[in-house]
């Protein structure tokens, strides 16, 4: 095997990030952009696994989020240029009927993170059981406020009101793990606890959490818990929080090594950390036996998704809650 690196940028704003030798045991990474350090990670793991394998490798982002036709230029060239599978965090469902294509080529379709609407466009997703990291930070900040739980005051910030899969599981997870009766676990804001002050977009940024909290505050100044859909948006609350004079107990989903060091320096109580690296290597392992014997992933059990983990990291554990502390989040963070 053979792997170098080349830079493509043409008029379909599409990154190439690393090259093949050979197509006979091609496998492509296809990401929504080469800068987020969760995508970043991702094609760390999947060169890693491809070079251990004996594999060849292709690495493809867009410029954006959002922007699916890089993503689909993509798709056709890996199938052109024979690749026996893809891994892609897809930017939207747009790219479906192109994966559905490479799918009918004979090509193992793999989703990161997100599974696409459409079920035929992939073979399986290799995810984090977003709805089990969700349920992990309300069990965790319910146990933190003992009695009290009764009495909270809870601000949700959500990334926007779209019921985006993974926001709406991390988001009913929390309420569930708090023990807040969700009705419809398909949609956020179905509870009807008076607990719950109000649901707000974030934008998943901290520009968008500092609003989002804003808003909250504003209509309740005596929220004491609130939930961020990941750790930038948790940034924002809390200087939100901080302009205010206040402060609340903050959890969030992610992971990443800014989140695990603002675990560490108190202004997240506690996150729920998850593994691209590892969703993106399992992938590759995953390809790899596709192109073996014809094996195709299963589901972990009880899911529809390959699970690849999460850890709740927290440096405040409670009983009945597994945890690991900072200092061990630091070391399997990420960015």
């Amino acid at each position: 095997m053979k792997l170098k690196t080349t830079a493509l940028l043409g008029a379909a704003a599409l990154a190439l990030m690393a090259g093949t030798a050979s197509a006979g045991d091609l496998v492509c990474l296809i990401t929504k952009n080469n800068s987020n350090p969760f995508f970043v990670k991702m094609k760390e793991g999947a060169e890693a696994k491809a070079k251990e394998l004996g594999m060849d490798f292709q690495a493809y982002a867009g410029e954006k989020d959002g922007d699916a036709a890089p993503q689909i230029t993509a798709i056709e060239n890996c199938v052109a240029a024979g690749a026996k599978g893809i891994l892609i965090t897809a930017s939207n469902d747009s790219v479906a009927p192109a994966l559905k294509d490479a799918r009918a080529a004979g090509l193992l379709v793999i989703a990161l993170d997100t599974p696409l609407g459409d079920a035929e466009a992939q073979d399986m997703t290799f995810a984090t059981d977003n709805f089990e990291a969700g349920k992990l930070i309300g069990a965790w900040a319910k146990a933190q406020l003992g009695d009290k739980a009764a009495e909270a005051k809870i601000a949700m910030l959500d990334i926007n009101k779209d019921n985006i899969s993974v926001d709406v599981a991390r988001d009913t997870g929390f309420l569930v793990g708090f023990g807040i009766e969700v009705p419809d676990l398909t949609v956020m804001g179905s509870e009807t606890d008076p607990r719950v002050i109000g649901h707000e977009s974030s934008d998943a940024n901290p520009e968008g959490g500092q609003r989002a909290m804003e808003t909250l505050l504003a209509k309740d100044p005596d929220i004491n818990v609130v939930y961020t859909i990941n750790e930038p948006a948790a940034e924002g609350a809390f200087q939100a929080l901080k302009a205010a004079g206040k402060e609340a107990l903050i959890v969030s989903v992610d992971g990443g090594c800014p989140g695990v060091e603002n675990v560490k320096a108190g202004v997240i109580g506690a996150t729920s950390q998850q593994y691209p690296l590892d969703m993106a290597s399992k992938g590759v392992e995953a390809i790899a036996a596709f192109v073996k014997d014809g094996t195709k992933p299963s589901a972990s059990e009880g899911l529809n998704f390959f699970n690849t983990g999460v850890n709740l990291v927290t440096d405040k554990p409670v009983e009945g809650v597994p945890s690991i502390d900072s200092a061990k989040g630091l070391e399997l963070c990420w960015g």
